[in-house]
């Protein structure tokens, strides 16, 4: 749900900040020809989880995957073996529209000391890229909101490790309460649905819930085992963990353990011709080192409730584009010289193997 403004805001406004000040901010003097913009360290959400696709058509997209069926026998001479066909499995990915009006008045472009347009293009830019890390990741973690729909039941509630995986039993592969997608849920059974056999893993151990609870109840906490036992339930599909994704509250308990180092050194300065070095991207992306191979972000969209173990080689997620951004004219009238932003994309969980979500409370 989105809170109105209450009027459009410009530098030239007064009213009740501080004794003297505007609701739109005021402009010290020593700044009057640039603004001082606020810290942002990107997770980049699409990049890093998503693979991205395009799609010509509106609405739900179904995504066909192609699952291990054949299997090879041992045939009498002059017989035929037994045909056998390719199993499948289907994702249906929900298209949705989503935008932003920004308004600015003819009378803000005039009485204003700044570019209001530009500052207010370049924040709402910023809300696109806020919006969708944010929904990356609540979809990711499988976190309720009732905006955005993600959790079970449009937002109602989050996945926990008791949300069921089998048809008929569980949310997860219920598209109507959850449609974006989850990793493996509790009650499943090889064969059906989403599992199917992997090398020589017992079905018990395939059958385990993905959202595992951490070893410590306590938001924050982070300990060895949690990412042992994540690394041994991806490795029992087939895939290889490689990134842990944390909150600042689970960084801060990585470096209370004596085991963890970070793998970064300081680099040279760009201005003294070195090039752009790891604590500067460390800086820029989150990512605050290794563990046991597992590359570590931080961010602090991510909960600190919950953190991730992922194969990104494969990426867990689809980002489905039907339409990329569009910037038009709003032209509402009254004075506003404004742009409406607007796109259509989908997100879904597809490899429901390739991801384990430990949560701590």
């Amino acid at each position: 749900m989105v809170t109105a403004q209450t009027g459009l805001l410009t530098s030239n406004n007064e009213g009740s900040y501080a004794n003297t000040g505007g609701t739109g901010e005021r402009v010290l003097i020593d700044y009057k020809d640039s603004l001082v913009d606020y810290k942002v360290t990107d997770l980049p959400a699409l990049s890093l989880f998503t693979e991205q696709m395009t799609t010509d058509t509106g609405g739900n997209v179904d995504i066909t995957f192609n699952l291990p069926s054949m299997v090879m026998e041992e045939i009498d001479e002059g017989s035929t073996p037994a045909y056998q066909h390719t199993k499948l499995r289907s994702e249906r990915v929900s298209v949705k529209e989503w935008g932003i009006a920004v308004g600015v008045t003819r009378r803000m472009i005039e009485d204003s000391r700044f570019n209001e347009i530009e500052l207010a293009l370049n924040e709402s830019k910023r809300a696109v890229e806020r919006h969708m890390t944010k929904h990356v990741v609540y979809a990711l973690f499988g976190l309720a909101d009732t905006t955005l729909g993600t959790g079970i039941s449009g937002g109602a509630a989050a996945i926990t490790k008791d949300t069921g995986e089998g048809p008929g039993t569980g949310d997860i592969t219920d598209f109507a309460a959850n449609v974006y997608g989850g990793f493996i849920g509790s009650g499943g059974t090889v064969g059906s649905g989403r599992l199917y056999d992997y090398g020589l893993t017992a079905a018990t151990d395939l059958q385990r819930s993905h959202y595992v609870a951490a070893a410590s109840g306590t938001a924050g906490m982070l300990n060895m085992s949690d990412l042992t036992n994540a690394i041994e339930m991806i490795g029992q599909h087939g895939y290889t963990a490689d990134t842990v994704v944390i909150s600042p509250k689970h960084y801060k308990s990585l470096l209370d353990i004596a085991d963890f180092t970070s793998v970064y050194v300081a680099s040279t300065p760009r201005d003294s011709g070195g090039e752009l070095g790891p604590l500067e991207n460390t800086a820029k992306n989150g990512l605050v080192g290794s563990l046991y191979g597992l590359n570590i972000y931080t961010n602090a969209y991510v909960p600190s409730t919950r953190f991730g173990v992922f194969d990104m080689s494969v990426k867990p997620m689809t980002y489905l584009e039907r339409r990329a951004l569009t910037v038009e004219e709003a032209n509402p009238g009254f004075g506003i010289v404004g742009s409406y932003m607007s796109m259509r994309y989908g997100l879904k969980i597809i490899r429901p193997e390739a991801g384990v979500i430990c949560i701590n409370a």
